[in-house]
């Protein structure tokens, strides 16, 4: 076996391989006897199953495999040439030629390798940023948000009509048609007015009413409504309310809602509520600066930078995804189109070229920093947040992380946690 390689640059090597018939007969004939040994064949002992007829049953398969092993022998040798770890490959390596003559074959191959990506300087890339300034107001409002969160819900003491905000207990009982409906009745029922748990207009509807009224009221029910016998129709509610309550909210915090805000602290205090609170509200500015100002400009600078080779297969394939999510958006018309004119999908594909070598650039330079950080996610932290996502959703975790899994997109979420974990440290630090 021929083979020549060549170092294209830092990043990139060529190799190229020629392989003669006898070289490849050579590998055939072993795996033919090997297969031989283990074959069951009717008509045959184990063992004793001739040579050729293994051939003629196997014959493509076993030259597909000596093909392959050759293939991984030639890119064996070409990185023992060059001095190059197995591991320091990215990605795929690219047949780019594949040519059988006189027996055996000719082969040209890409290799992408792992770049050496110097971060040296990178905090000089963060951008100047004030620290949010959080304000008595916001702290205030905050609290009371809080607070209104777990009062307690008592009957009013005056009577008046229902008003938004209030607290309806009511009896109601739905009509299609003038037929009672499944589903559509229930008593003693509490309904928070305003919060729009119920069909549009519902609630609107019986604003005003007074304790112990009575009063027939039309909704429609959406389009969208998961409940085709009634989705679009046009219904009557019967509603009687029989009381009224509202939140009530002190307006300052008791003790024992200073303990279910400080479970932690033995000796809960407003001052320290306080404090916490004001220290949320700062992490959550800063969140929000980090994402929408500093990241961008940080991301720009260090682009700008960092200077190493990429891995030619990585950025293809990175286009690749990018196109795909532009096909899958076609007509039928429109794809016919591309698929007649392969230069249309080649442009198509420079357009994105760009973008794509921006991002694989990045993520190269997130790697090295998160490594310089010291940022470490585990597959168990990652399998954690999915599961708290699907239970502040609503969903079964398990299957909630399953469908993920099965989408294959457990790398990139644990890229993206690395990322905001990067980022969020890097950022403090240069406050």
């Amino acid at each position: 076996m021929q083979i020549k390689v060549e170092r294209k640059n830092g990043a990139n090597v060529s190799l190229e391989a020629k392989v003669s018939a006898e070289l490849l007969d050579k590998k055939q004939n072993k795996m033919v006897a090997s297969a031989a040994q283990n074959m069951k064949i009717d008509g045959f002992r184990k063992g004793k199953v001739p040579a050729n007829v293994v051939k003629a049953r196997y014959g493509d398969k076993i030259k597909q495999d000596a093909q392959n092993e050759v293939v991984r022998e030639a890119l064996g040798k070409a990185l023992e040439e060059l001095g190059i770890k197995a591991d320091m490959i990215v990605g795929e390596p690219a047949v780019t030629k594949f040519e059988e003559k006189d027996g055996g074959f000719e082969m040209e191959m890409k290799i992408s390798l792992r770049p050496t990506v110097d971060v040296e300087g990178y905090m000089e890339c963060i951008p100047e940023f004030k620290t949010p300034r959080i304000t008595k107001k916001e702290i205030g409002d905050r609290l009371d948000e809080m607070m209104k969160m777990v009062a307690e819900i008592k009957p009013i003491a005056k009577k008046r009509a229902l008003a938004d905000g209030d607290f309806a207990v009511i009896d109601f009982e739905g009509f299609l048609d003038g037929v009672a409906f499944e589903g559509g009745k229930a008593r003693n029922y509490t309904l928070e007015i305003g919060s729009n748990s119920f069909i549009p207009g519902f609630e609107a509807e019986i604003i005003g009413m007074k304790i112990g009224e009575e009063k027939d009221i039309s909704v429609t029910f959406p389009e969208a409504y998961n409940n085709k016998e009634l989705a679009g129709k046009p219904v009557t509610f019967k509603i009687k309310l029989h009381e009224i309550k509202v939140k009530d909210i002190p307006s300052a915090p008791t003790e024992e809602m200073l303990k279910k805000f400080l479970p932690g602290e033995e000796s809960p205090t407003l001052e320290t509520l306080e404090e916490q609170i004001k220290e949320q509200i700062k992490n959550e500015k800063l969140a929000k600066l980090f994402s929408e100002e500093v990241k961008p400009k940080f991301i720009e600078a260090i682009l700008e930078k960092s200077k190493f080779d990429l891995p030619d297969t990585i950025v293809e394939q990175e286009i690749d995804i990018q196109v795909r999510g532009i096909f899958g958006n076609l007509s039928e018309d429109e794809i016919k189109d591309y698929s007649q004119n392969p230069e249309k999908i080649k442009q198509k594909r420079e357009e994105f070229r760009d973008e794509s070598e921006k991002s694989v650039k990045l993520t190269f330079i997130v790697d090295e920093l998160a490594r310089v950080e010291n940022i470490v996610v585990t597959d168990q932290e990652v399998a954690q947040m999915i599961y708290f996502e699907a239970m502040q959703r609503g969903q079964n975790p398990k299957e909630y992380f399953e469908y993920y899994q099965k989408q294959g997109v457990l790398p990139a979420i644990k890229m993206s946690v690395i990322e905001e974990k990067l980022f969020n440290q890097i950022f403090n630090k240069g406050k």
